[in-house]
């Protein structure tokens, strides 16, 4: 029934998904596509939810030197010598365009791997998430129930796993969702396409914006097809 997937703005918040330099090195083995419309994309996104003092929340991996956090499909990988998200690093951190304005951020490891949120601005933090998903062994549903958080926009650098894992998870928890396909990475067509029959909706950042602003919208209208 639409009426229980429809996204309510006055109970939203922004999850941007592994918005880290790693992505975006020229040099980097995990270097994503479709970088030049998805991070002016992302950059306007989070500060529409800044300027409206909405809840903002950078999930990031990070992968320890010798593997043990690490998804068993990268592990070896990782204990072979692979670098990426290494705490600590330039890489691991938030790209420089989503960085609060002012002040450059840095990762605090010990705050995020003790499994609590590094506050990084009004209504904005960041924490780690040891799996594909936001909600795997987080702390993102207990502080999104606090606030009153029913609506989700997703936007991020990992459509395919990190995007598509969290939507699964948000979904299962009875989160309505938006998901922001030009503020993402490595999304195609046609597993856009499928988040339609999940419930999940389809906005550009200009779109999700003008609802988001417009006294006169409630929730949004138009589902995914």
């Amino acid at each position: 029934m639409p009426e229980y997937t429809r996204p309510q703005k006055d109970h939203v918040a922004l999850i941007t998904l592994s918005a880290q330099r790693d992505y975006i090195l020229p040099s980097s083995p995990i270097r994503a596509s479709g970088l030049s419309r998805a991070i002016p994309a992302m950059t306007k996104l989070v500060q529409g939810f800044r300027d409206r003092l909405a809840p903002v929340y950078h999930s990031i991996r990070l992968y320890k030197t010798d593997g043990s956090n690490v998804d068993l499909c990268r592990r070896s990988a990782v204990e072979e010598g692979l670098r990426i998200f290494m705490p600590g690093s330039l890489g691991a951190e938030l790209v420089d365009e989503i960085q609060p304005e002012g002040a450059e951020v840095r990762i605090n490891p010990d705050i995020l791997f003790d499994g609590k949120l590094q506050t990084i601005g009004d209504n904005e933090a960041i924490f780690y998430r040891p799996r594909w998903g936001a909600f795997h062994n987080t702390p993102l549903e207990e502080e999104l129930r606090s606030h009153s958080v029913n609506t989700l926009v997703l936007c991020g650098f990992s459509f395919t796993t990190a995007t598509r894992a969290t939507i699964y998870e948000a979904s299962a928890r009875d989160f309505r969702v938006i998901v922001v396909p030009d503020a993402l990475c490595n999304a195609t067509e046609q597993g856009l396409r499928e988040l339609g029959r999940m419930g999940v909706y389809l906005m550009d950042t200009d779109e999700l914006l003008s609802w988001l602003n417009d006294p006169r919208e409630d929730s949004a209208k138009t589902q995914a097809a």
